[in-house]
C-alpha cells in the first residue's frame, strides 16, 4: 500500500519488500516519473538507495538486477513491485492533478427556481435602469449615479457579439479603481478575468475560448502597458494570433499558431488620458466626478462605515441579485429598425467610431431588457432576435450625453475640470483676469500641471493674456466662456430632435 503522509517521504509495504519514494514525485511533466529509491527487505536493514525514472525500462531493468543481487530477492518479486508501485504512484499523480484542478476552478452558481423567477421579474419591470441603478447604489457604490449605471451596462454587454469597453479617467485617489471594483463585484466571478500585470505575452497563451465574452479587468492600464497592443486586437478583432516556433518530441522545428478568441469587454483605469489615446478611441471614457458633493457623499459614508451604521449583509444582497440578474442574461442578437435615421453632432472627434459606440450603446440597452421584447425570427436564415424601441433610444441618449461632450472637446478631461474650476472661480468672484499664482493658491493645483493646462487652453484660444510681461508676469483673461454649453445644447438640441422625429414618424 502506498502512504503519503509524509510529503518528503512515501513509503509503499508488500509482503516482502518496503520502499521509501525520498522527496515525494513531482506533479508536473507527466512524461517522466523521476523518484529516489530506498529499497529493503521486511526486517532488513540492508537498504539500497537509487534514483530512477520509473517510466525509463532500460533504467528499471538495471534496478531490479542490483536489488535483487544487494538485498537477496528474487527478480520477478522487485519487478512486480516495481511495477504495482509506478502504478500506484502514476494514479496518485492523477488524483492531485484532478484535485487542484477542482479547487482552481470557479463554482458556478446554479440559480434556484425561486432565484430564477425573482431574477426575471425583476428584468421585466418597468423602470428598469432606474431600479438597477438603485440597486447599484444599494450594494455600496456611492454617488456616480450616470457612471456607475454605464459601466454596469458596458459590463452587461460582454455577453453580446460586439462588447463596449471603458477606460476611468480621473486624478490620483479619487475613487477610480474603487468604482470600477465595485461595480465588476455585480458580475458573475465566472464571467471575469482580473489583472494587476502581465507579461507581454501573456494573452497569447490563454486556451483558444478561454476569453470569450469574459469581462477583462485592468486595475490600473500603466501597469499593463506590455499587453495594450494585444488588448487592442481584441477589442477591434475579436480575436488574437500570435506565431511560434516549437520543437516536438522527435526535435523536429515547427511553426504553430497560437489563437485565442473573444469577443472580450475591457475596462482599465488611469490618470493619463492622453498616453492611451488609441485604446481611448476604442473605450467609452468615464470621467470620475471630483466635484466637492461627490467628495461629501464618499466621506459620510466613510464616516457611517466608521461608526458601524452601514448594513454590510444589504450591500452584499443587493449585489448577489444583481449577479443573478446577469445569470438569467442570454444571448441574443439584436436589430435597431430606427439606426438609419440616428445622427451624431458634427462637434464629435474620430465621428466613425464614435457612431459605432452609441449604436452598440443603444443594443447594450435593448439587451439588458431582452425579457420585455417579443422574440422575432428572420425570414430567411430563421435567427431568432429582439428589436430596439424609441424608449431604448432615449434612455440611451440620457446616459451617453457626458460621454458624447467629452468625446466633442477639444480639450483632454483633466485640462477640462480645470477650465471649468477656473471660470466658475472668477464668475463667483466677480473677475475678468488673474494671475497663475492666484489660482494655484485658490485652486490648489500643482504648478507643472497648471503649466500644462495653461499652455493647452492659450493654443486652443480659450484664455489670453490680458496685460503684463514675462519679468513681471502677466494677467490671463477668460476668451470664451461659453464654448463648452454652446456643445452641450447642440448635442441636446440633436438628441432631442431625433427622438422627436422618430416618435411623430412611427406614431402615424
Amino acid at each position: 500500500m502506498l502512504d503519503t503522509t509524509n510529503p518528503n517521504n512515501y513509503e509503499y509495504r508488500t509482503k516482502h519488500l518496503e520502499i521509501s519514494i525520498l522527496g515525494g514525485i513531482k506533479l508536473n511533466h507527466l512524461e517522466a516519473l523521476r523518484v529516489t529509491l530506498g529499497i529493503n527487505k521486511i526486517k532488513s536493514e540492508t537498504k539500497l538507495r537509487h534514483n530512477v525514472d520509473l517510466y525509463n525500462d532500460t533504467q528499471v531493468e538495471k534496478l531490479v538486477r542490483k536489488v535483487a543481487e544487494r538485498i537477496e530477492i528474487g527478480t520477478s518479486v522487485v519487478r512486480e513491485t516495481l511495477q504495482n508501485l509506478t502504478s500506484a504512484l502514476e494514479q496518485y499523480r492523477i488524483d492531485q492533478l484532478n484535485k487542484e484542478q477542482e479547487e482552481g476552478q470557479l463554482q458556478i452558481k446554479i440559480l434556484s427556481s425561486k432565484e430564477q423567477q425573482e431574477a426575471t421579474k425583476f428584468l421585466k419591470s418597468k423602470n428598469l435602469l432606474q431600479k438597477t441603478n438603485e440597486l447599484i447604489g444599494q450594494s455600496g457604490v456611492i454617488g456616480e449615479e450616470t457612471n456607475r449605471l454605464l459601466m454596469y451596462l458596458i459590463f452587461t454587454s460582454r455577453k453580446t457579439s460586439n462588447p463596449l469597453h471603458c477606460i476611468s479617467l480621473g486624478s490620483s485617489g479619487v475613487g477610480k479603481t474603487h468604482l470600477q471594483s465595485k461595480v465588476s463585484e455585480l458580475i458573475p466571478e465566472e464571467d471575469k478575468i482580473e489583472i494587476t500585470v502581465l507579461s507581454a505575452n501573456a494573452f497569447y497563451y490563454f486556451n483558444r475560448t478561454e476569453l470569450r465574452n469574459k469581462l477583462i479587468l485592468i486595475e490600473d492600464l500603466d501597469g499593463a502597458e506590455s499587453v495594450l497592443y494585444p488588448l487592442r486586437e481584441l477589442q477591434s478583432k475579436k480575436k488574437i494570433t500570435k506565431t511560434v516556433v516549437h520543437k516536438d518530441t522527435k526535435g523536429t522545428t515547427k511553426t504553430i499558431h497560437l489563437t485565442v478568441e473573444g469577443p472580450v469587454s475591457v475596462s482599465g483605469c488611469t490618470t493619463q488620458e492622453s498616453i492611451y489615446e488609441d485604446n481611448s478611441n476604442r473605450n467609452f471614457l468615464l470621467y470620475i466626478d471630483e466635484s466637492q458633493e461627490q467628495d461629501k457623499k464618499v466621506m459620510h459614508y466613510q464616516r457611517l462605515l466608521s461608526a458601524g451604521k452601514v448594513n454590510k449583509d444589504q450591500e452584499c444582497i443587493a449585489a448577489r441579485f444583481l449577479r443573478d440578474v446577469q445569470r438569467v442574461l442570454h444571448p441574443i442578437k439584436v436589430i435597431n429598425p430606427y439606426a438609419e435615421y440616428l445622427e451624431l453632432p458634427q462637434s464629435v472627434f474620430k465621428p466613425r467610431r464614435t457612431n459605432s459606440h452609441y449604436l452598440q450603446f443603444i443594443e447594450a440597452i435593448t439587451f439588458y431588457k431582452q425579457l420585455q421584447r417579443s422574440k422575432k425570427y428572420d425570414e430567411q436564415s430563421g435567427e431568432e432576435f429582439i428589436e430596439t424601441t424609441i424608449d431604448d433610444i432615449q434612455e440611451a441618449n440620457d446616459l451617453i450625453k457626458e460621454v458624447l461632450l467629452r468625446k466633442s472637446d477639444i480639450l483632454n478631461g483633466a485640462c477640462r475640470n480645470f477650465f471649468e474650476m477656473l471660470k466658475g472661480y472668477l464668475k463667483a468672484n466677480t473677475q475678468t483676469t488673474f494671475t497663475n499664482k492666484e489660482i494655484r493658491h485658490v485652486l490648489r493645483i500643482n504648478p507643472s500641471n497648471q503649466k500644462r493646462y495653461m499652455i493647452q487652453l492659450q493654443e486652443a484660444g480659450l484664455i489670453q493674456k490680458a496685460k503684463g510681461n514675462k519679468r513681471n508676469g502677466y494677467l490671463y483673461e477668460i476668451a470664451n466662456y461659453e464654448e463648452y454649453s454652446n456643445t452641450n445644447q447642440q448635442i441636446e438640441t440633436l438628441l432631442t430632435s431625433t427622438i422627436k422625429t422618430l416618435e411623430v414618424q412611427y406614431s402615424s
